[in-house]
């Protein structure tokens, strides 16, 4: 990882909404409705979760919720998928996982 993408995880970290979003995409089926109404079934982009089913939990906007989304994508933190008008995030846990290793060893 290098200096900028670290201080951009941070940044993102740094919000509760952004954070409770990370945390929510650990365990989607717990924490959102069945999704992948828009997803074919034999798509690989499992744990997908649509931005109005994040925006519904969070209760703001979806401008907000999109820019959030945004930001979290470009730390490297949330994967995405496209399927039509429907977009679809879900994390990325190779970096959570040299993120959480760097926090491990050098801080």
């Amino acid at each position: 990882m290098n200096d900028k993408q670290l201080l951009d995880i941070f940044k993102v970290l740094s919000n509760e909404s952004r954070l409770k979003i990370l945390q929510w995409l650990k365990e989607p089926t717990k924490h959102f409705p069945p999704q992948g109404l828009h997803v074919l079934e034999d798509d690989s982009f499992k744990g997908g979760v649509c931005v109005g089913s994040i925006q519904d939990k969070l209760g703001i906007s979806q401008s907000a919720v999109s820019h959030y989304l945004d930001l979290m994508q470009r730390a490297g933190l949330l994967e995405s998928a496209r399927y039509g008008k429907w977009t679809y995030y879900r994390r990325n846990n190779a970096t959570i996982e040299a993120f959480a290793a760097y926090v491990g060893t050098e801080l």
